[in-house]
């Protein structure tokens, strides 16, 4: 197992070119520091994700990029209706198992100062946040049982599954419209899973334009976060670098009045507790 606990995937002021890090401050949202062009700091990391050790050489951020590179991502699993106040509010009874999408990897879009893009077809003011826990498998899955799901889990990070609604009601299932290329921003940093401390517990907010939309906590779930590892790997192996989009909870645009969707230009921040803000702005292709 890697022996890192807080990475990023940065490009390095030093030689321009793309690295795996530790944080040197773990305990300090390297999102926020982004966006305000604070100095972050991290030891080049040996190795890839899933063995990887930091050394002693220090580097500087010039730019953050999304933990999970887009070329080692196999799948991204999605789970809709997952948060018990997020089906009251769609006016939906629970679900008595996980629903599951998909998004392709091409979806996969980096943190601040990575921007949001709106491709021109879907440029309609009916683009919607989702804020999301996102779950990074570790190792090859398959048939694993709820009590052994964490043994494949290989850390957490931050997720948006923007989603276009004019598109997601014209057809039946949601893939296409929550597929779009940069419709699935991951970061500001991957916390392993032993430091993430009890996923079932984190706050989850979403905050646009300065103004707080989403505010909840893990605990809402429905289905728990090993329970979606043991049944997505019933007959399916899961392989590294697979990402799991766990569900968002209450307070999406599609469902508050007025309507509220995400616009050119627009600010958008999700943190989730112990891993810390993912910042995007909004851009118009």
């Amino acid at each position: 197992m890697p022996s890192w606990t807080h990475l990023i995937r940065f490009v390095a002021v030093e030689d321009g070119l793309v690295h795996l890090g530790q944080l040197v401050h773990p305990t300090r949202d390297v999102g926020l520091d982004a966006f305000d062009e604070t100095p972050i700091w991290a030891f080049e990391i040996e190795g890839d994700i899933y063995d990887g050790h930091p050394t002693e050489n220090k580097l500087q951020v010039r730019e953050l990029l999304s933990p999970i590179a887009p070329s080692t991502c196999p799948y991204i699993r999605c789970i809709g209706l997952n948060y018990k106040r997020h089906a009251e509010e769609a006016k939906m009874a629970l679900p008595k198992e996980p629903a599951l999408f998909t998004k392709p990897r091409t979806s996969i879009a980096d943190p601040f100062p990575g921007t949001l893009r709106i491709p021109k077809f879907a440029q309609d003011e009916t683009n919607d946040y989702e804020a999301e826990l996102a779950v990074v498998i570790g190792k090859s899955a398959r048939d694993v049982s709820p009590e052994e799901a964490p043994n494949y889990i290989l850390g957490f990070t931050v997720s948006n599954d923007v989603s276009a609604r004019a598109q997601q009601m014209q057809n039946p299932l949601p893939t296409f419209s929550k597929g779009l290329d940069s419709s699935c921003p991951l970061g500001p940093v991957l916390v392993a899973r032993e430091a993430a401390g009890n996923p079932h517990n984190l706050s989850i907010s979403t905050v646009l334009n300065g103004k707080t939309v989403q505010d909840a906590n893990t605990s809402d779930m429905i289905f728990g976060i090993y329970e979606l590892v043991a049944y997505l790997s019933q007959g399916t192996t899961l392989e590294p670098g697979s990402i799991v989009l766990t569900g968002t909870p209450k307070g999406i645009g599609y469902f508050r009045s007025p309507r509220v969707f995400l616009k050119d230009g627009d600010d958008l921040r999700i943190n989730i507790e112990r891993i810390g803000t993912l910042i995007n702005k909004i851009q118009y292709e």
